[in-house]
C-alpha cells in the first residue's frame, strides 16, 4: 500500500499523523443492492463466484482467474465461497495483517519500545562533559513531538552544552541499508523508507506552505530542521485553482544539503502539508538531533555518530505509546516502515537477533500454529509491511488467520486497528457498505486487495478476503466491493459454476 508522514511548533502537533502514509485507500463507488433472504445453507461452501463480483471483473476487463476470494462466517466450520482459495498471489498490505496480529499475540497489546539515554560524563554549570547516549530498540514512532520530549528531557536535567559527541546506538537491527529507489525509482515517498532501530521521525522531513497574500508569497516551514541543509523560506503565490500544487512548487529535492523551489504555489489552496523523504536517509538521524538540538538553543561541540551504548543503568528512558495504539497506525493508515519496525522487532524479542531472517521464521512459525502446516506452506514473507513484489499468501490462508484472530484474546485490538468504511483509514471514502466493514486494504502496482470483517443484514459477521493480481488491477475495486456488499447480503448461496456476467 503506498502510504504519506506531524511537532511541537506551529504545525508539529500534526506531523505524525502527515507522516504517517495513506498510500492508497480502496475507494469504492456504488449503491449497496438490497439484500436477497438468508439462505438455509449456511455452512455450504461454493467455488463460485457471486454474479455481481463476476460483472464487475468483467466491465473492467479483469479476468475472473486474476482474483482469489474467501467468505466465511466467524462461527462457521466451512466458507461460503472458495474461489482459487490455495492459489498464492501477492497480498501488498494484507500482508499486515500477518505481522500486526503476531505482534499483538506474542508481544501483548501493552507492549511498549523503549529508547534510553544516558548521559555519560558530569555536568556542571550546563554543560556535559562527555556524551549524550541514545540507543533504538526499534520505537515506530520516534517523531517530532517524542524527539522534542528527548532533547528536553536532556535540557531539563541541566544541560544547555555538550561538550562531546551525540552517540546513536542502532545495533538492536541489522536491517541492512536499503536504497529507497530500489521498489519503484521513488526515493523521495516516505513509503520508501527503511526500517531502523532508532527510526527518528520515519526520516521524513514535513515542508509546510502558508499563504500570505499581502506579501504575495507562502512561507515555508521545514520540520525536523535538518544540520547543515539550506531551504528556501518562501515561494510566490499565484492564482488559480488549487490542482497538482505539488508539481506547481517545481521542488529541487535531491540535493541533501539544499531544498529548493523554483515554482509557485496556488493561494487558492489555503495551508498545505508536503511530508517528502530526506534525499540522504544515512545522515538523516545525525541532521535531525544536531538541527533540533540547536533549535532549542543547545550547543554541540563534537558531532553526531553512530556507536556504542555503555553496559550501565540509563540516565533516563522514553517510552513508545503501546502496542495497541501502534497497530492502529499500521493498519489504518497502511503506514510499511512501521510495519517493517513491528517484523524486526518480533525477531528481535522472539529470536535474541533484529534481522530479517529472524523475523521470517517467527511469523513462518506464527502462521503454521495457527492456520496448519498445508495453508502456511504457501506464504512468502518479505519484509512483513507487504511493500514487496516477492510477498505470497493465499485466501484461503488469510481467510483461516482472521477466523482465529476472531476467537483469539487479542481480537477486539486487531479488528479496531483495520480501517471502517466510509469512516477512517484508507477507507475513509469508501461507499461500499458504510460503517459495517472492518477491512485491511493492500494496493500495489498489479495489485489490489481487502481482508478483514464485514456485518450482515442478520447481524451476522463474515469473514471477507478478496485479491486481485492483474495489470488492470487498480480498475478491478468495484469487484471488491461486490464482494463485500454479497456477505453483507449474508452471502446467499451460489450455483457450482460461476455464471455468465450479464
Amino acid at each position: 500500500m503506498r502510504t504519506p508522514v506531524r511537532a511541537v511548533c506551529r504545525t508539529r502537533g500534526r506531523s505524525a499523523l502527515a507522516l504517517a502514509a495513506l498510500l492508497a485507500a480502496a475507494a469504492i463507488d456504488g449503491v449497496q443492492a438490497a439484500p436477497p433472504p438468508r439462505q438455509a445453507t449456511a455452512a455450504t461452501e461454493s467455488r463460485a463466484l457471486p454474479r455481481s463480483v463476476d460483472a464487475a471483473l468483467a466491465r473492467n476487463n479483469v479476468p475472473r482467474d486474476a482474483m482469489v476470494a474467501w467468505v466465511q462466517e466467524v462461527d462457521a466450520a466451512r466458507p461460503r465461497l472458495a474461489w482459487q482459495a490455495d492459489k498464492a498471489v501477492n497480498p501488498a498490505s494484507l500482508m499486515k495483517l500477518v505481522t500486526t496480529y503476531a505482534g499483538l499475540e506474542l508481544l501483548g497489546p501493552a507492549f511498549t519500545w523503549s529508547t534510553p539515554v544516558w548521559l555519560q560524563g558530569t555536568v556542571a554549570d550546563g554543560v556535559l562533559n562527555g556524551n549524550l547516549v541514545v540507543k533504538g530498540t526499534g520505537d515506530p514512532k520516534l517523531v517530532l513531538e517524542r524527539m522534542w520530549l528527548l532533547v528536553r528531557r536532556v535540557q531539563q536535567l541541566g544541560v544547555r552544552e555538550i561538550r562531546g559527541d551525540i552517540v546513536l546506538d542502532r545495533s538492536a537491527f541489522v536491517a541492512g541499508e536499503t536504497n529507497p529507489a530500489d521498489f519503484d525509482g521513488e526515493p523521495l515517498r516516505p513509503y520508501n523508507a527503511g526500517a531502523d532501530a532508532l527510526l527518528l521521525n520515519y526520516r521524513a522531513v514535513l515542508l509546510t506552505f502558508t499563504p500570505d497574500p499581502g506579501r504575495g508569497i507562502a512561507t515555508i516551514a521545514v520540520d525536523p530542521p535538518l544540520a547543515g541543509v539550506r531551504a528556501d523560506a518562501t515561494v510566490p503565490l499565484t492564482s488559480g485553482a488549487c490542482e497538482d500544487w505539488r508539481g506547481a512548487l517545481k521542488g529541487e529535492l535531491d540535493d541533501p544539503a539544499r531544498m529548493h523551489f523554483t515554482g509557485n504555489f496556488p493561494v487558492a489552496c489555503g495551508e498545505k502539508i508536503w511530508p517528502v523523504a530526506y534525499a540522504d536517509p544515512k545522515s538523516y538521524n545525525a541532521r535531525a538531533l544536531a538541527g533540533m538540538w540547536a533549535e532549542e538553543g543547545g550547543r554541540l561541540s563534537g558531532v553526531v555518530r553512530d556507536g556504542a551504548a555503555p553496559a550501565l543503568t540509563p540516565t533516563f528512558e522514553l517510552r513508545s505509546p503501546t502496542l495497541a495504539e501502534v497497530v492502529r497506525d499500521i493498519n489504518k493508515l497502511s503506514n510499511n516502515v512501521m510495519a517493517q519496525q513491528l517484523f524486526l522487532t518480533l525477531g528481535a524479542t522472539q529470536r535474541g537477533t533484529g534481522t530479517p531472517e529472524a523475523a521470517r521464521e517467527v511469523l513462518r512459525q506464527f502462521l503454521r500454529s495457527h492456520v496448519g502446516d498445508r495453508a502456511a506452506a504457501v506464504a512468502v514473507v518479505a519484509n512483513g509491511s507487504g511493500l514487496s513484489r516477492d510477498s505470497r499468501l493465499s485466501a484461503a490462508l488469510l481467510g483461516r488467520l482472521l477466523q482465529s484472530a476472531w476467537s483469539s484474546a487479542v481480537m477486539s485490538e486487531l479488528m479496531s486497528s483495520l480501517p471502517v468504511t466510509g469512516i477512517d483509514g484508507t477507507l475513509k471514502r469508501a461507499k461500499a457498505t458504510p460503517g459495517r466493514a472492518h477491512l485491511k486494504t493492500g494496493s500495489l502496482r498489479d495489485v489490489v486487495g481487502v481482508a478483514g470483517y464485514v456485518l450482515a443484514d442478520s447481524g451476522r459477521r463474515y469473514v471477507v478476503v478478496g485479491i486481485v493480481n492483474h495489470p488492470n488491477a487498480n480498475v478491478a475495486r468495484p469487484a471488491l466491493e461486490a464482494l463485500a456488499e454479497w456477505a453483507a447480503s449474508d452471502a446467499p448461496a451460489l450455483s457450482p459454476t460461476a455464471p455468465e456476467p450479464p
